[in-house]
């Protein structure tokens, strides 16, 4: 720009990296290129960018808290964008002119700057803008006292938001909308909160309840709704061919990618150039997947369902079973205890005490344990776990303790609470256990026999059971001591969901369906690696074909992101696969160990005819990006020669996996991306999405030989008791907690169970 003399493209450029530097939060490296900006607008003479620039100066002067200098800054863009016409812009120094008076507490006077700009934003149509003067009016109303304007406000806010979003065709800019406006909802729910503190008779509580749920999941439930239609159906070849083209480029140049990346000094430039690449392809395939979208008829007919209200919530819920829906945020939680016939609420601190307490117990159930620990070290470990356990516990659950009696609990969570097991917090009002009717085993045990059997357990676990302290063996992540608390699994079956509306639809899409014929397929104890003493040739170096080179080279790309060197071997799997299969007749069931463990097991169209599938093997987990999450199965063959072995998500959702229960008894399988308003995106909702009704996948990196026992005990559970999935789980993990050498919950806690119960 400089070079040929263009000042007003030179002005431009300025700008815009001070864009970019103040939306990387470096706001004085911002107001630098902003100023250098602005007096080549004013020699330009170009009104219209002297006029963005201040107003861009203005934004960082409020960013870093000097509200009259960005006042100054904004007073002067504004006539200039009256001068030259610029209604949008107008409208956007208004807003922020409103926001600035309402920071310095003149509410009167940020309430005139609004008023003029809302029908402005109206004028020129901007209806991301309009909303966000809304909400804007909406918080400054709240702050006067004027709850019920407020929500005036905020309710047309949403249905603005509601209704851009319903127009994104893309899936990920869909999600990355929602995400960005969950501020809305948050004030929203508490507004209507607030409300019902004033006069809990008008059922703002229930409404809260329905906002909270409109904030969550919309992307699953969409996703499972889509779930049933084939949308290649009729698609033209070419476009077939095109998407196959756009993988294969992909792959490429994620092989590219990791060779560089690979090199002790990798070239920058060609690093950060083969990323542009991928990020391009990345672009296309979206772009040729909303067009095979949008042209199919089935896709276009889909209706969506709302997010249910409370009557509807209450529908999903049987007699004996409670649902405890969080909302976290700043200032103030908010926690719904919903039965079948009754709504609670509790108001909870606000996000950063939970966020705090809840990272606490994360780290201690996942902080490894060092070989060769001595029995007071495995001691300490389970003293400071079970008190993280307590201190969330009397932040989240104290309120409702009295409340729970020995139901079954279904758990929707919110924030950093996605990663905490429910089944490891305290039960603060410990009763003698029991379970209800419900879980009574179809073998037909009575209710006081069950009880009888429960309390026993119970008495063995004050014992500390067995006395075996050996140190378990390696990782799919572990020790115990003895420390005196109760876990709340003691006294409920327990359930996480995404959201309740995800759950309606989950099973409206399960409804009519038949059970698969047939009773149980495992997968277990793959082959990792060409050393493994398994392989018995000698394959060439120049054997795996160019696709394999790519998913290898992929994979490791994920375990390095995760500082994982390679893959052990986990004879663990062997053991609880062996025992799982001596439950069930040959003819009922499938196996596939070793070499057989392999991709092309798990992606084969006789799983379909099984009810119960257990995958024991390495799970990947990749937050940066989760479709490179997935579970590894054998990636070489008897020879040693590379096979294709990593089922990623995007893998998952191509299956067709009609099962009643799919567990993966692998490493982080339950987690994934976490994305504002949808929760944890990972392997969970491609298995719901591939069409099982309910999944068993765990939150850390788990013991080999912890899980190998817990695997045991639920399909005996399952297999010979004919409990439902829930409450063998349950059993299962009681089973372990009454071991002394497995009662730390880092290793019976880490799986929990998603989908249906009944």
């Amino acid at each position: 720009r400089r070079a040929v003399g263009d000042r007003g493209g030179e002005a431009a450029t300025l700008n815009n990296i001070g864009v970019v530097y103040d939306s990387l939060g470096e706001k004085k490296e911002a107001l630098k290129y902003y100023n250098q900006a602005l007096p080549l607008f004013r020699a330009v003479g170009d009104r219209g960018g002297e006029a963005t620039t201040l107003n861009n100066i203005g934004l960082v002067y409020g960013d870093l808290g000097e509200k009259q200098e960005a006042l100054k800054y904004y007073n002067q863009a504004l006539p200039l964008l009256r001068a030259v016409g610029d209604r949008g812009m107008e409208a956007t120094a208004l807003n922020n002119i409103g926001l600035v008076y309402g920071d310095l507490g003149e509410k009167q006077e940020a309430l005139k700057y609004y008023n003029q700009a809302l029908p402005l934003r109206r004028a020129v149509e901007d209806r991301g803008g309009e909303a966000t003067t809304l909400f804007n009016l909406a918080y400054l109303e709240r702050e006067r006292g004027n709850l019920e304007q407020a929500r005036t406000h905020i309710q047309a806010a949403i249905d603005i938001i509601e209704d851009l979003r319903s127009k994104i065709i893309d899936q990920k800019l869909r999600t990355s909308y929602f995400a960005s406006v969950q501020d809305y909802y948050k004030f929203y729910t508490d507004l209507l909160m607030q409300l019902h503190k004033k006069d809990p008779s008008q059922g703002y509580d229930a409404l809260a309840l329905h906002i909270s749920e409109r904030s969550r999941t919309r992307g699953l439930v969409e996703l499972l709704t889509q779930a049933n239609v084939d949308i290649r159906k009729n698609v033209d070849p070419k476009v077939i061919a095109e998407e196959r083209r756009l993988n294969w480029l992909l792959d490429a140049r994620e092989k590219q990618l990791s060779q560089l990346v690979s090199q002790k000094q990798p070239p920058t430039q060609l690093v950060t150039a083969t990323k542009q690449q991928i990020a391009a392809l990345l672009k296309q395939q979206e772009n040729l997947k909303n067009k095979i979208r949008t042209t199919n008829p089935e896709y276009a007919a889909l209706k969506y369902p709302e997010p249910l209200t409370l009557p509807q919530i209450q529908q999903q819920l049987d007699k004996d079973t409670v649902l405890l829906q969080y909302s976290l945020d700043k200032d103030r939680s908010y926690l719904w205890l919903v039965t079948s016939n009754s709504l609670n609420t509790y108001e909870l601190p606000g996000n950063e005490q939970i966020e705090k307490a809840a990272r606490n117990l994360h780290q201690q159930l996942t902080r490894p344990l060092v070989a060769g620990a001595t029995p007071e070290e495995q001691a300490q470990s389970l003293a400071d776990t079970t008190k993280a356990a307590k201190e969330l516990s009397q932040i989240i659950l104290a309120p409702v303790a009295g409340k729970l009696g020995r139901k079954r609990l279904v758990v929707v969570a919110d924030g950093v609470l996605h990663k905490i097991p429910f089944a490891v917090l305290a039960d603060l009002t410990p009763q003698p256990p029991s379970l209800h009717s419900r879980s009574v085993s179809k073998t037909g045990k009575g209710e006081q026999e069950r009880e009888k059997e429960q309390g026993q357990g119970q008495e063995q676990a004050q014992e500390q059971g067995e006395e075996n302290n050996k140190l378990p063996s390696p990782l799919r992540g572990g020790v115990g001591g003895g420390v005196k608390y109760q876990p709340l699994l003691v006294n409920h079956e327990i359930i996480t969901l995404p959201s309740v509306t995800s759950l309606a639809t989950h099973r409206q899409q399960l409804k009519g369906r038949k059970p698969a014929p047939k009773t149980l397929a495992v997968m277990a104890d793959p082959v990792f690696s060409g050393n493994d003493e398994r392989v018995t040739g000698k394959a060439p170096q120049t054997s795996a074909s160019l696709d394999l080179e790519l998913e290898r080279s992929a994979l490791k790309r994920s375990l390095n992101n995760l500082n994982r060197s390679g893959l052990d071997r986990l004879p663990g799997t062997r053991q609880e696969a062996d025992a799982v299969l001596k439950m069930v007749s040959p003819q009922e069931s499938l196996q596939a160990f070793d070499f057989d463990a392999n991709y092309n097991f798990v992606t084969s169209q006789q799983l379909s005819q099984y009810r119960l599938l257990l995958f024991a093997t390495h799970g990947i987990f990749d937050d940066t990006n989760p479709e490179l999450s997935g579970i590894v199965t054998s990636l070489v063959d008897k020879d040693g020669k590379a096979q294709k072995g990593f089922l990623r998500l995007n893998d998952i959702f191509n299956l067709d996996l009609p099962a009643e229960l799919i567990v993966l008894s692998a490493c982080e399988s339950g987690l994934g991306k976490e994305v504002q308003g949808e929760g944890l995106i990972g392997l969970t909702r491609g298995l719901m999405y591939a069409g099982s009704a309910r999944i068993v996948v765990s939150l850390w990196k788990v013991n080999d030989q912890a899980t190998s026992l817990l695997m045991q005990e639920l399909y005996t559970q399952i297999l010979r008791e004919g409990k439902t999935p829930a409450v063998a789980l349950r059993e299962a993990q009681l089973k372990l907690w009454q071991q002394k050498q497995w009662q730390n919950p880092r290793f019976w806690s880490a799986f929990t169970i998603q989908g249906t119960w009944d």
